[in-house]
């Protein structure tokens, strides 16, 4: 093996372990922050990468040879023959609360995926890598007066999330339908506790605790179809389906009182699973200068038994329930000359985007919406379609009058990586 391969195997095997590390580790962390992660398995990650993400978190339709598009399967294969393609993103987070008042604001910065993707054969290719499926982290207080042990603080806190590992292959028939299947591995820990404490110390804290440690296989199906147009347009329809997961692992429960009465149970994990979700979507590519695609994702997560699963459905007065999700998405980019030498800035790509989120869960019979506004671009580096992607997302959830108000700004960064790595030598 030549110098040259063995560097790039060497980047390759670092980063994908550091990833796969810093996943695999969801004790004692927040990967996500906001008190709407109380309920199941939290939060559900917006998906894609970087390049996603400054569109809205549109992909389903998305072809471009210059990307790893990782929200559809069949999208593997469009790309150049020979070309290897990578993407490691990273994102922070700064959100504002309030409620009746109250106000709290937190600040988060997470790893997000690790992707490489190559062709195995003709109009084949593969790709596989690791990114977050939900995140968990919360920590709610507040106190009241018992006329009995006075002063009583309660508090409620949680963090961890869900992991997904995956690998998809593609194939491209007759130049214009692509199909793709994905294999995922969902795996992870959550956390949730909660205490109450007296300013009377003749009485005992009382505190009790769950921890779920859950895994699975999953599938995800995708198509893709391209109409050329006149002068170099094209149209593109596509379609995912990602299958129902059901969750195995171990569930445990503690409790004490004091220092002297402690418990703890070990259950096997039954009845739980995660939901299905369809996604379709349309584009309109204009040669190699602009795209601009919608997407519609609905989600049924009405089957997944957290409603009745202790520790992680209601908390206090607050009645969550499962329920089936739903959002809208619209993005575009724009080059306005991918070959000009003379000035760099006309060689990035621009992009925009909007999205209407409507939950996977309800509190207190009402979904928690949000919606939001994405920009973003991709600085060109170096030779190929070498890059680094910056993006934003200014957005509101909670949209109604009695529900927690989480405003956020957001930010991510992808590194894209591209190179011919299956050519073969005229020299030795």
């Amino acid at each position: 093996m030549s110098g040259k391969w063995k560097n790039r195997l060497a980047v390759l095997l670092a980063a994908f372990s550091f990833v796969w590390t810093a996943a695999a580790q969801t004790d004692g962390t927040y990967s996500g922050f906001s008190p709407y992660s109380v309920y199941g398995v939290g939060q559900l990650h917006q998906g894609g990468t970087a390049w996603n993400r400054g569109m809205g978190g549109i992909g389903i339709a998305s072809r471009n040879n210059r990307f790893v598009n990782i929200m559809n399967p069949a999208a593997v294969t469009a790309r150049d023959s020979l070309s290897f393609m990578s993407d490691f993103g990273l994102s922070g987070r700064f959100s504002y609360f309030s409620e009746s008042g109250k106000k709290n604001v937190n600040t988060l910065f997470n790893i997000d995926d690790f992707v490489i993707s190559f062709p195995l054969w003709h109009n084949t290719a593969f790709m596989v890598g690791v990114s977050p499926y939900s995140d968990v982290g919360y920590n709610i207080s507040y106190k009241d007066m018992d006329v009995w042990t006075g002063q009583r603080t309660f508090t409620t806190a949680g963090n961890g999330g869900l992991y997904q590992a995956f690998a998809a292959g593609g194939i491209t028939l007759w130049n214009r339908l692509s199909l793709g299947a994905q294999f995922n591995y969902v795996f992870g820990n959550i956390n949730k506790a909660a205490s109450s404490s007296y300013s009377d110390e003749t009485y005992r804290v009382h505190a009790t605790g769950d921890s779920l440690r859950v895994h699975n296989f999953s599938g995800t199906f995708g198509l893709q179809y391209e109409q050329p147009l006149a002068a170099g347009n094209s149209l593109v329809f596509g379609a995912t389906y990602r299958l129902s997961t059901s969750l195995e692992g171990e569930h445990i429960h503690y409790r004490s009182l004091g220092s002297y009465d402690r418990s703890r149970e070990v259950k096997t994990v039954s009845g739980l699973s995660l939901g299905d979700e369809l996604g379709v979507g349309l584009a309109f590519r204009s040669s190699d200068r602009w795209m601009v695609e919608v997407n519609y994702l609905r989600t049924d997560w009405s089957q997944s038994g957290f409603e009745s699963f202790s520790g992680f459905s209601n908390v206090g007065d607050v009645r969550f329930a499962s329920s089936v999700g739903q959002s809208f998405r619209a993005g575009f980019e724009f080059t306005p000359n991918r070959n000009d030498i003379r000035y760099y800035m006309r060689r990035c790509t621009y992009r925009g985007g909007l999205y209407y989120e409507q939950s996977h869960y309800t509190v207190d019979g009402a979904h928690v919406n949000a919606v939001g506004l994405t920009l973003g671009m991709t600085l060109p580096v170096f030779r190929w379609y070498n890059g680094v992607t910056v993006g934003v997302d200014l957005g509101r959830k909670g949209l109604s009058g009695s529900q927690v108000k989480e405003t956020y700004a957001g930010f991510n960064i992808g590194f894209n990586v591209f190179d011919i790595w299956f050519r073969k030598p005229r020299y030795e």
